[in-house]
């Protein structure tokens, strides 16, 4: 999300860039849920898009590495993100994803680059990865994502709403001076609603007290990840990552807490119902 944490705008927007803010959302949410629905290397290509879009802004905001650096990342991520497309298994994607980041993290070391977008191809490729073996192509990693868009969506939304509605002390000012704690409140408990609901109507296996528990916990994790972008963005010295979204910023200002609710997911799936089937805990009852 952006610094003021507003899925629609800050506490200066206007109403022309209000309007924008929302046709923009509204068509990345069509464009979103129109490639889940598809699944399968629609989705993929998805994900991989999203990797190479978030790629970019990181290295943007450090331009102070050499471009031979720049250029072995790039390589590497590209590397990596065909494999993804390739539908290569789970273990033998993430093989890779570590592979090309040591090589960028060696190359970084041995050219004396601070090796910053070498770390930049673990926070793109990691996420993709997550989201790519998260779908899949059955109908249990449809509503996976699904879950998990509700999940951080609403998060996003209510905690804006809240925080403006209810205002009271910081979250964390020194990262993100705009986000309160009654809006990180009332992020969770939107995203718990949301996460509940999608789980209900979708008829999930899984027990709704764990449901519950589930949306709760990828709340919190997604407004970890928004702040762990503005810390970020603050320590490279920009406002937003980038300006590819009218109205809204970058790109990684808009899915920085998905990217982290989504890798926790896959993770809790992986454990549960194993690498193959990380979806599992949202089959069909």
């Amino acid at each position: 999300m952006s610094e003021a944490a507003s899925p629609l705008g800050s506490p200066g927007t206007g109403p022309s860039n209000l309007t924008l803010r929302i046709v923009s959302a509204i068509i990345l949410a069509l464009l979103a849920l129109g490639l889940t629905y598809l699944g399968g290397f629609a989705f993929r290509l998805f994900a991989s898009a999203l990797a190479v879009l978030v790629f970019y802004e990181w290295t943007a905001m450090r331009p102070a590495e050499s471009r031979i650096h720049t250029a072995v990342s790039w390589g590497a991520l590209s590397v990596f993100l065909l494999a993804l497309l390739a539908a290569v298994s789970a273990p033998a994607a993430l093989a890779m994803l570590l592979i090309c980041f040591l090589v960028a993290l060696v190359h970084g070391g041995f050219s004396g680059d601070d090796r910053w977008s070498a770390y930049g191809i673990a926070y793109a490729g990691i996420p993709a990865t997550a989201l790519a073996y998260l779908r899949g192509d059955d109908s249990a990693g449809l509503i996976a994502i699904l879950f998990l868009y509700a999940v951080v969506w609403a998060t996003d939304i209510l905690a804006y709403f809240v925080g403006r509605a209810v205002g009271g002390p910081k979250l964390a000012p020194s990262i993100s001076p705009g986000k309160t704690w009654s809006g990180a409140a009332g992020g969770a408990v939107g995203g718990i609603l949301a996460g509940g609901l999608v789980a209900y109507l979708s008829g999930a296996a899984l027990p709704f007290w764990a449901v519950l528990l589930l949306a709760l916990l990828l709340s919190l994790v997604s407004q970890m990840g928004d702040l762990f972008e503005s810390m970020i963005k603050r320590r490279s010295g920009v406002k937003d990552s980038g300006s590819f979204i009218p109205g809204h910023g970058g790109v990684m200002d808009r899915v920085d807490g998905l990217v982290a609710a989504a890798l926790v997911l896959y993770l809790l799936g992986v454990i549960f119902s194993g690498h193959a089937a990380p979806a599992g805990l949202f089959s069909p009852r």
